[in-house]
């Protein structure tokens, strides 16, 4: 067997595979870790949903595999160190739901400003227009170029800020945003689009560093993994009322029980990863995850002498 794929796939994709490959189409596998290691023996590539997990156990079922697919942008159930190490490349879709997120930020954030009614002058509640205000995008991913183009459709003032991205860099202009300091940035904007790409290295990144100096009546809206933020401070800004709302669209398990800082936070609204999910973003997530398979399977397999050795390989050799 060439290809795996245990990932709900569009049937015209599942069938442009198999003209070119033997191809096992088994999304019950992502129910049934055993019975998945047990399938990979003879599989040189895979497409996986995101519940499925691949770690070293994993690898080291799949001796031949040579590439792991993943239609959704996040990859932080992927042991991406150790697939590296084992020369397995992880495929993602880059880009193909960035007109989705887009379009979903932009949503939100009408939504919250709508809905999150503030007191004007006359001491009236209030909703307000996305075009009279100044909107942060924290992280330059994909996504942030049609973002950036909507909210200037709309008449709203696009900053940006990103850890990786120096302030003098030409994709700043190019995509037609200023690039501020993050506490600047938070200080500033009457709304806060975080799109930043999770790397453990940000956890709990925008906390009370940050987030004790918003602007009043902010809304902010989040693409990103959970873990980005301090729950504790973000739990703070939004009960306290320096901020009016926020919407996170990724948040982990059990975030919302009884007993966590964001539990019962009446002004923060919870959406399960529905940012990127489109009939047309998974369409092109499909095919270009595809056709990168197609592309590493068709390639000479490159020369190895040898195999990684995984820990817990050589204590069984100790046995031997």
């Amino acid at each position: 067997m060439d290809v795996l794929i245990v990932e709900p796939l569009e049937p015209e994709v599942v069938h442009w595979l198999e003209t070119r490959y033997r191809v096992r189409h088994a999304p019950q596998l992502a129910r049934d870790p055993l019975a998945l290691r047990k399938a990979l023996a003879p599989v040189r590539a895979m497409i996986t949903p995101p519940s499925v997990s691949i770690d070293e156990a994993v690898l080291r079922a799949a001796p031949q595999l040579r590439a792991v697919g993943r239609l959704s942008a996040g990859v932080e159930n992927i042991d991406v160190e150790a697939c590296a190490r084992a020369g397995v490349e992880v495929v993602r879709p880059n880009g193909a739901g960035a007109a989705a997120e887009a379009e979903f930020a932009i949503a939100a954030l009408l939504q919250l400003l709508r809905r999150v009614p503030v007191r004007n002058a006359e001491g009236l509640l209030v909703g307000r227009e996305l075009g009279n205000t100044r909107v942060g995008l924290v992280g330059m991913t994909p996504a942030a170029r049609p973002l950036a183009q909507l909210l200037t459709a709309f008449g709203a003032e696009v900053v940006g800020y990103d850890p990786a991205l120096h302030a003098n860099d030409a994709l700043w202009s190019t995509w037609g945003v200023r690039p501020l300091p993050l506490r600047d940035l938070i200080e500033r904007c009457d709304g806060v689009c975080v799109l930043l790409a999770y790397f453990t290295r940000y956890r709990g990144l925008i906390g009370e560093r940050y987030l004790a100096a918003c602007r009043p009546n902010q809304v902010m809206v989040s693409l990103a993994h959970g873990h980005v933020f301090d729950e504790v401070a973000l739990a703070e800004s939004l009960t306290s009322g320096r901020m009016a709302a926020a919407w996170l669209d990724s948040l982990e398990p059990g975030a919302l029980d009884a007993g966590r800082p964001l539990s019962q936070v009446e002004n923060l609204q919870v959406t399960p990863r529905v940012a990127s999910t489109t009939q047309e973003s998974r369409q092109r997530s499909a095919w270009a995850v595809a056709r990168r398979i197609d592309e590493l399977l068709a390639a000479p397999v490159p020369r190895a002498d040898f195999r990684p050795t995984w820990e817990g390989d050589v204590a069984d050799l100790a046995g031997d």
